[in-house]
């Protein structure tokens, strides 16, 4: 029989005891000898306590800004430096420059407390338009309180293990399973303890995803800006026009290569048989 499942048994057995006997404790304490209206009373205090619980937000804001052109990297530069004066962490940024066919952007990621969110916000209004803000909220609460249960559990449970190891009365065999749920149990707690710290750090600080992009300055009307924009426009079409006219040329050689000297035979041929039928007719 294994070994493993009486070990268990004992170890559940010893982390269930406590918890058993304070619960028949209580059952006690509110039996029918409670009169009726001090149950209804604790009802009522039950039910407060669980709507007071904490509950644990994640929040992320999404915020887009436009500036000048020239104003772009400074605004950028700018705001990951602020970030360093407040209760704030950048997660990343990034910031391209202008090319034959990109505008130039700008991207930071960051979390800040809660407390400086408005401070935050505020240094941003500085830089350039907000042209884009939007808030998601999510809740956490049910996935930290079940992590937080786990690790409470798996740490009684190891603490209990450890305990079973010391004892000198151990056997050899037990010893071996003992260990073996030990470092079963390390990484299980390791790794719930990782996943804590995850949620700790998406509730307790808001992440803030800046983009950063130039104003449009569109298009001239009136007088010789319009015709300047039609000049640039049929520039472009043209441009077009004589790109699509290289592609059908260098499309059709290869195909010159071998109609020209077929028609040019199927031409010595024809003469030939025309030189022919008129000797006929002159015989």
């Amino acid at each position: 029989m294994n070994r493993k499942f009486p070990l268990a048994i004992l170890v559940a057995a010893a982390l269930t005891a406590g918890g058993c006997h304070k619960s028949a404790s209580m059952a006690d304490q509110y039996s029918g000898s409670v009169p009726a209206d001090r149950q209804y009373n604790l009802m009522l205090t039950s039910v407060a306590s669980a709507d007071s619980i904490l509950h644990y937000i994640a929040e992320r804001d999404t915020l887009e800004i436009v500036t000048p052109e020239t104003e772009l990297q400074r605004s950028w530069e700018t705001a990951v430096a602020f970030c360093g004066t407040i209760h704030c962490e950048v997660i990343s940024s990034s910031i391209t420059m202008r090319t034959a066919n990109s505008v130039p952007t700008g991207s930071i990621a960051l979390r800040v407390v809660p407390e400086e969110l408005k401070t935050l916000l505020g240094q941003l209004e500085k830089l350039g338009k907000i042209a884009k803000h939007s808030t998601e909220r999510e809740d956490k609460t049910t996935a930290v309180i079940d992590t937080d249960a786990k690790i409470k559990n798996l740490t009684a449970f190891r603490d209990n293990l450890r305990a079973m190891l010391a004892k000198p009365s151990a056997k050899v065999s037990d010893l071996v399973e003992i260990q073996k749920q030990l470092a079963d149990t390390q990484a299980d707690l390791d790794s719930d303890t990782a996943q804590r710290k995850v949620l700790a750090n998406e509730t307790e600080k808001i992440a803030v995803q800046i983009s950063f992009r130039v104003e449009e300055t569109g298009k001239k009307s009136g007088g010789f800006s319009e015709i300047a924009n039609a000049l640039r426009e049929s520039g472009v079409v043209l441009g077009g026009s004589t790109a699509s006219l290289i592609t059908t040329i260098v499309a059709i050689i290869p195909w010159l290569i071998l109609i020209v000297p077929a028609l040019w035979m199927m031409r010595g041929v024809w003469a030939r048989l025309k030189l022919r039928r008129r000797q006929n007719i002159a015989l």
